[in-house]
Formats: C-alpha cells, structure tokens, sequence
C-alpha cells in the first residue's frame, strides 16, 4: 500500500505555523532537560541497503539508548517538569514495555517514587527490568486496559500523577529531541537535505514529535508514519479524518499495538504529517533481519516498523537518489520471538517462495519434480503419500528474484504438469501446515478446521474448552508459542451441517478472533479428510 498524502489545511489557516512554533519552543525546552538521561544516539548509514534501493538510507539508532528504547525521553521531560510538590508524591504509569522501564529511570534518577502497574502476563524479564531500575513494579490484571485502570485508581487515591506514553504535549515534546538529533547529525555528516523521515508509530507520541520539529526546522522533508496492517489506529484515523478505536490489534509489535491514537497525538499528525503507510508482519521480520545485517543489531518488531517503512516506499514509488532516514526505535525483543522472526524474515522480502505440489504416485516423478526446480536452494522440503494415484509436496524455496522467479517456477512447473498451489501468501501454511504435514485421516466425517489466536493467560484453553469441547469433537489441536501475546492454533472440530450455525455463535460468543480455513488448499492437500 502506498503512502498516502497528508490532506491539505485549508488555504490561509495559520494553524500549522502556531502549532508548530509552539511545539518547537516545547522541543528547546525538552532539551535542556533530557539528556540528563538520554544519549545522544548515533546515525549510521545502511551501505547494504542503500545500494539494493538505490537511496541513501540513514540509520537513527534509538535502539541504543539506556532503556533500548526512545521512550525514556518524553517519560523524562514529562517528569523532571512537574512541580516540586507533584514530585514527591510520585508518578504512575501503566506499560509492559519500553514505556515502564523510561518512567522508572526518570523515576530513579530524579529521586521520586515511580510506580510502575503490570499485566500479571508480562514477561518476567521485563519486570526484573523495572525493578533493577528502581520502579516499583504492581502486577494487575491480564491485558493492559486492566492494568491501565488500575493505574488510574491508584493515581487518584494516592494524588501521584499519571504519565500517559504518548497522549501529552511533553511527552510529545520528549520524543521530538529525536528529529532535533537528526538535523544537527546530518549537518554533521555534510549532508545538505533530508528527503524523507519514516517513523514507527503506535499512539502517536514519536510521530507527533519528530512531525513537528521537522517543519519547523526542514519543511522540505516528508514525514511519513509506519503501521503494521493489524495495528493501524493512527492510519485509519487519517484516513478517516477522525479519531476511530479498533475492534482488536495485533500483538506481534506489541509496542505499538494500540487501539485508539491518542487525542493530542492526532491533533498534530493530521496537520503535519506527509504520508501513512502499513506494512505485514513477513516486511517487519525482513525489516529487523536488514538490520541485523547491517548494524549486528536486533531490533523488536516495532522497532523495525520504520525501515519496513522506508523499503516498501522506495519500492511502490519508485524512488532514487533521495536521502532517507529511519528510526530504529527499541531492541526490548524476547529472545523466544527470534525464531519466529527468522521463520517469516524470507517471505517479507520474498526471498523464499512456499509451494504446495502433487505429483504422480509414480516411478521418476519425483526426480522430475526436482529436475524442474534446478539448483535453488531448497528451504523446507516435505513429502507425504497420500494414494495410490499421488502424492503432495510441501517444499520452500529461496528465491533471487522475488514474486518474478516465483511464478516462472509455478509456471514452469506446470507446464510440465504438476499441480501446484502458491502458498506464500498463506497465512494458515506458513504458520501451521508446514510444521504438519502429513495428517490426512481417511473417512474422517464432518471435520471443520479453524485458525485461532488465543490469548497468552491462563485459562484461555479451558474456556475454549468449555465453549466447544463439551459439543463436538476435537479432531486436530496445533499450538504453536512465538513469544508474542498471544498463541497460534489449528483445531479441527466434528461438526454436523445442521450444527454449524450454533457453532458460529459459540465462537462469536467465546471472544477470540478465528478464520474458518477448511476451504483452504493447504487443508484440503495436506491435512484434510480423504
């Protein structure tokens, strides 16, 4: 999806000037105050990268700030800036991530009580995180809007004050000190114009900031935010012209999985920023590979979301010779995800293509089959009789050429008559049956297949239990953990046709986002009844 352009102010309106010159004169002010914590992060430039896209790619590091994360920034100008009187009685704030462990450094190295509320889910290595930086971490709840509400209870019983992580002028402020690094490291580096920024965005706090800084300061430069496709509050607002609350995010950028962009935060982005843009899960995990390729540095997933940004821009836009810069925004990723990371980081730049194929239950079809894919790099290869008359195979392959050489495999393949099936897109194949195949049961009757996502907190399967497993059938459960919020689940259930409807409504009823996948080819190949 292209970046979409800013809507124009109406002709005449001094909005965008005062709006800016205020926020500048906030952004000075933070300045004197946060880097009393905050590191002057370095730009780095991306050769690699830069030569495949055929642009200056520029690398803002804020991975690498105390905290891995931007976040401490507006945290600290929000809480060095409260009165004397609000200080001793302490700050509050409710986060499981990046947001949390800049409270609780501001926190410490002010001196004043910082309470820090938790999901009772959050990983523990986060929570040890707040507590070596001194927060007092309170587990409360099982997801953020309850921890969120007790933070605002305790808030109000307490009179400590609430540091919201994006959704406040000096937070915004804060995290404006990115874009004033930038401009002052590109004069450094002689580079004489900055052709576009791309920034990861969640509530808006960081895009707010660096937006109104860059115009005050380059107005020549595009602003352009990044989402992922699932988590896309700010780019719906935009779209929109209005504030709008998702139904439901996802959580594999867990930093910016937010459902509502903040009040203030769109206030700004609607008058400032250029462009919006989303990107899939595949480009951020191919986005934090890059990374890692260039720099030896792991970005999390929302980290990344700015370099997914800015290739995908390049690409749809046709782009050349331009200066670009990305903000690498956080490296708070749970070691666990990195396999799932490494799993999809292929198929984001479509290095790898994932094809299902059947093949004649025959002599020689099967070195006839591997003769037509020449010498490619195999990636995943899976092999499963299935009668006497063929067989399905399951293979990945690494490509050179993306989505071209992709189809002049499928094509070449078929025009020596095997049947094949392009599964790369396919999001049931590529997170479930390539870890399965082979599971077809003969005369298996009624089976309908299903693709969950189950939250991670305990109790999630007992109430799918209890929703469905009492009725019907179970006849295929696969699970598969990938660090994130929540799990990945293939179930089949034995469900007669006149019972179908009240399934439907007890999964409505249940709450857990499903797809019903028993149409799909990667279930009727390899995993179906025969």
């Amino acid at each position: 999806m292209k970046a979409k352009p800013r809507k124009p102010v109406r002709r005449g309106s001094s909005a965008p000037s005062t709006l800016v010159a205020r926020y500048a004169r906030r952004i000075e002010e933070a300045a004197g105050r946060v880097y009393e914590v905050a590191d002057v992060t370095p730009l780095l430039a991306a050769p690699k990268m830069s030569a495949r896209l055929g642009n200056r790619l520029l690398l803002k590091r804020e991975d690498l700030q105390p905290v891995h994360s931007f976040k401490l920034r507006g945290a600290f100008n929000k809480i060095a800036g409260l009165t004397p009187d609000a200080q001793a009685r302490g700050v509050i704030c409710a986060s499981a991530g990046n947001h949390a462990q800049g409270v609780a450094l501001a926190g410490k190295t002010l001196g004043i009580p910082a309470w820090i509320v938790m999901p009772r889910t959050t990983p523990s290595i986060k929570v040890d995180a707040v507590r070596a930086l001194g927060g007092k971490a309170i587990l409360h709840g099982d997801a953020y809007d309850d921890a969120q509400a007790h933070a605002s209870q305790l808030a109000a019983e307490r009179g400590m004050t609430l540091i919201h992580p994006y959704d406040d002028a000096d937070v915004i402020a804060g995290q404006g000190t990115v874009a004033r690094e930038i401009l002052e490291q590109l004069d450094d580096l002689d580079i004489p114009q900055l052709d576009a920024i791309f920034v990861c965005t969640g509530g808006g706090g960081l895009l707010a900031g660096i937006a109104a800084w860059i115009k005050h300061a380059s107005p020549r430069t595009k602003v352009i935010s990044v989402e992922p496709e699932d988590s896309d509050c700010m780019a719906a607002a935009l779209d929109a012209g209005r504030r709008v609350k998702l139904p439901q995010v996802g959580l594999f950028a867990d930093g910016v999985a937010v459902k509502q962009a903040g009040k203030e935060t769109f206030r700004v982005c609607q008058q400032l920023v250029d462009g919006w843009m989303r990107v899939s899960i595949d480009e951020i995990c191919a986005a934090i590979r890059d990374v890692f390729h260039e720099q030896r540095a792991v970005p999390e997933p929302a980290g990344a979301l700015a370099v997914a940004g800015a290739k995908k821009w390049v690409i749809e836009n046709g782009v050349s010779g331009k200066t670009l810069c990305a903000i690498v925004s956080g490296a708070n990723v749970n070691f666990d995800r990195l396999r799932h990371i490494a799993e999809r980081a292929e198929l984001g730049d479509e290095a790898e293509g994932l094809l299902a194929v059947t093949i004649p239950e025959q002599p020689g079809s099967f070195r006839k089959f591997l003769r037509q894919l020449g010498r490619r790099v195999i990636t995943e290869f899976n092999y499963r009789y299935s009668s006497e008359a063929a067989a399905h195979v399951f293979a990945g392959i690494k490509l050179a050429d993306g989505h071209a050489e992709r189809e002049s495999i499928v094509n070449n393949l078929r025009d020596h008559g095997f049947a094949v099936v392009d599964m790369s897109g396919n999001e049931m194949a590529k997170m479930h049956v390539r870890f399965m195949v082979g599971g077809r049961v003969p005369g298996l009757a009624d089976e309908r297949v299903y693709r969950f996502e189950f939250p991670e907190r305990p109790g999630a399967l007992v109430d799918f239990l209890n929703a469905v497993g009492g009725r019907w059938n179970i006849s295929l459960f696969h699970y598969r953990n990938h660090g994130a919020a929540y799990g990945r689940v293939l179930c089949g259930l034995q469900v007669p046709a006149r019972e179908r409807a009240e399934l439907k409504r007890s999964l409505d009823a249940l709450g857990y986002p499903y797809w019903e996948e028993t149409g799909n080819p990667a279930y009727e190949l390899f995993l179906g009844a025969e």
